[in-house]
């Protein structure tokens, strides 16, 4: 089992997918000769010819325009957006044609494209290239969502995003792109069985946590922390936002009682607020014993200098605090 950084298991699986399935390609900008902004599609161009690694212009519209037409005459791709934040220039194909054409068409034809994105703050990108607007697409029915936060979910994520049958957007945060762990280089799956799913990444009795994408590793290492060392507490990774995998989330708050939800975004209209709604307004109510809580980063433009960066995302002390103050 080799031990891979997050971007390198991506890449693990982009090349497994070009090398089983020949309908697969790969097309955004810079993703060939310069492997990607942040590496991640390094030597495909190499192995695989331009046919199969296409570099595009920087038209993001374009892009996803490509990518829907592609897939309804029955290839399947998988196209980069270089940072997140550029998805916006490509809402129309996206949000009113890949997302709606298999129901306008009723259900004769369907729409397998993965949309990868780099996302997130804390490297000092600044306003336009640090957002983490993964609740937008949410709002969209048709359309699938999913968070990745390790190397071996990063790797399975994708395999099982590439056979779904539906448009995936596949939101990777900048700070796991280096993130180190062993990886389980599996085959790609039969059909898509995980998205939807959440994993349970550390149980506990005490207070449940609900979060996904890299602040995911920001809760693990907040619960390293001495003040922390007699409670027990369980950290649920949701992986896939849109569908949320609520009955994984309603188990855990009946042993806990309790329920924190940590995210980067900011909170109004968010994945954080949506995951409380629905626990206050189901049958879980009953099981908690204090008001669920979240953290989220603040409503503000991503800020480049550093020190207010780290003003704008929540960081180990802030979910230190709440944590405390639930237990």
């Amino acid at each position: 089992m080799p031990e891979l950084t997050t971007g390198q298991s991506i890449n693990k699986a982009l090349e497994l997918i070009l090398d089983k399935d020949s309908t697969a390609f790969i097309a955004g900008e810079d993703i060939g000769v310069y492997g990607g902004a942040f590496g991640v599609t390094e030597g495909l161009l190499d192995k695989f010819g331009q046919d199969r690694i296409k570099d595009t212009p920087i038209a993001e519209d374009v892009i996803a325009g490509l990518a829907v037409g592609a897939s309804m005459t029955g290839s399947r791709p998988i196209v980069e957006m270089q940072f997140s934040d550029f998805i916006v220039n490509a809402m129309d194909p996206i949000v009113n044609q890949a997302a709606k054409l298999h129901f306008m068409y009723g259900g004769a034809v369907n729409v397998p494209i993965v949309i990868r994105g780099a996302s997130g703050g804390g490297t000092g990108a600044a306003a336009q290239h640090s957002q983490s607007l993964e609740s937008w697409f949410c709002h969209v029915p048709g359309l699938k969502v999913v968070t990745p936060s390790n190397p071996q979910n990063g790797y399975d994520l994708l395999l099982h995003s590439f056979v779904d049958p539906n448009p995936v957007i596949f939101m990777e945060h900048k700070l796991i792109y280096k993130i180190k762990g062993d990886v389980e280089l599996s085959d790609i799956p039969e059909k898509s069985t995980l998205l939807g799913k959440a994993s349970v990444v550390n149980e506990g009795k005490n207070l449940t946590i609900v979060t996904y994408s890299n602040m995911v590793n920001v809760v693990k290492n907040t619960l390293l922390n001495d003040e922390l060392k007699n409670y027990s507490i369980e950290v649920i990774d949701l992986q896939t936002i849109a569908p949320i995998d609520y009955e994984t989330i309603k188990k855990s708050v009946k042993k806990t009682k309790k329920l924190l939800v940590c995210q980067e975004a900011p909170a109004s209209s968010s994945v954080g607020t949506t995951v409380i709604s629905k626990i206050v307004e189901s049958d879980s109510f009953a099981d908690l014993e204090a008001s669920p809580r979240l953290i989220s980063g603040l409503h503000s433009p991503m800020p480049s200098a550093k020190h207010l960066e780290l003003n704008v995302i929540p960081q180990e002390e802030d979910i230190l605090n709440a944590i405390k103050s639930m237990i």
